[in-house]
């Protein structure tokens, strides 16, 4: 009987390929949540009172985040910033898909604008969370979405040698990349925990 080839042990598979879906289909999704938040937008502002089918309840509530201060930079929604970046990330994983390739000061740039992004998003995200005490769905997809890609994209960057470390700091790379989904699971877990820490009020009735 042949005996079954082992993969060798330690290997950890490139995130080349991946990343150019990941790109690709989450920019696609931001992109969507972004075109739904703006046309849920522009009916709120010829409508105030209109109840939206994302206004589930006294947490789920898309209308009041809307309507908030925080939902507008300059006058500007916040969604229809979420719709030019989300097409730009899904164009460059499109791109990677057709066989582009990007020079290291491409992605250097990418990454610092997916932290801002994040800082950004956070920043919505303690807002919702502690000022207008209300949840809004497709901002909290397009929440997830930056996450992810800027995870993943960090661990590619990583991978290519477009950032350098040494030392702990590439131990910690290397288990990052051997745990890539367990640390992002976590860290949705740790969202979801904070979000029913915050609103146990209502949620809590569920489980009582």
């Amino acid at each position: 009987m042949a005996k079954a080839t082992k993969k060798p042990a330690g290997k950890v598979r490139s995130l080349e390929k991946p990343m150019a879906y990941l790109l690709t289909v989450g920019g696609a999704v931001g992109l969507l949540a972004s075109m739904i938040l703006s046309v849920d937008k522009l009916n709120l502002l010829k409508n105030p009172h209109l109840q939206l089918n994302c206004d589930l309840n006294p947490v789920v509530s898309c209308g009041s985040v809307m309507q908030s201060a925080q939902a507008s930079i300059a006058g500007i929604p916040n969604s229809f910033f979420g719709i030019a970046t989300f097409a730009a990330l899904m164009a460059i994983g499109a791109g990677m898909l057709a066989g582009a390739t990007y020079k290291r000061w491409f992605w250097l740039a990418l990454e610092g604008g997916m932290l801002a992004g994040l800082v950004f998003a956070l920043w919505l995200f303690f807002q919702s969370m502690y000022r207008i005490k209300a949840l809004c769905p497709y901002c909290l997809t397009t929440d997830v979405v930056v996450i992810t890609l800027l995870w993943y994209n960090s661990l590619f960057l990583l991978e290519q040698g477009h950032i350098k470390v040494k030392g702990a700091w590439a131990t910690a790379a290397n288990f990052a990349r051997r745990h890539h989904l367990d640390i992002l699971v976590v860290i949705f877990l740790v969202m979801i925990a904070e979000i029913l820490h915050n609103f146990w009020y209502y949620y809590g009735q569920f489980f009582s």
